[in-house]
């Protein structure tokens, strides 16, 4: 099994709600290193990368391209945990800047 780092960009492959197809999509791992030791579950936030709309709770990325995406990207406050078997490859790492805004954006979002 792979180990993921928290601050990861990688590549995940999300079910439809009819759960008859998949799409492949960007996330970033927000749980911590300890915890990927003590569990088979990583937390993602979702990456999109439609900037135009920007909710409460998410981020947009200044160094999209660093950290090894496509285009320019928000990371969401929408959280969502996974198994490792969902992440098909790593794509890069989100800068400790952009990292610090996002963990703040979530902070704010769940009020702690």
């Amino acid at each position: 099994m792979t180990k993921y780092k928290q601050g990861e960009i990688v590549l995940i492959s999300v079910s439809f709600s009819e759960g008859t197809e998949t799409k492949k999509r960007p996330a970033l791992i927000i749980s911590s290193d300890k915890y990927h030791g003590k569990r088979q579950e990583i937390i993602i936030a979702a990456v999109t990368s439609n900037v135009k709309r920007i909710l409460f709770g998410d981020t947009i990325i200044n160094q999209w391209e660093e950290a090894g995406l496509l285009y320019p990207s928000v990371v969401t406050g929408i959280l969502q945990t996974v198994k490792h078997s969902m992440i098909i490859q790593k794509l890069g790492n989100l800068s400790n800047q952009d990292f610090q805004k996002v963990q703040e954006n979530i902070r704010k979002a769940l009020h702690f």
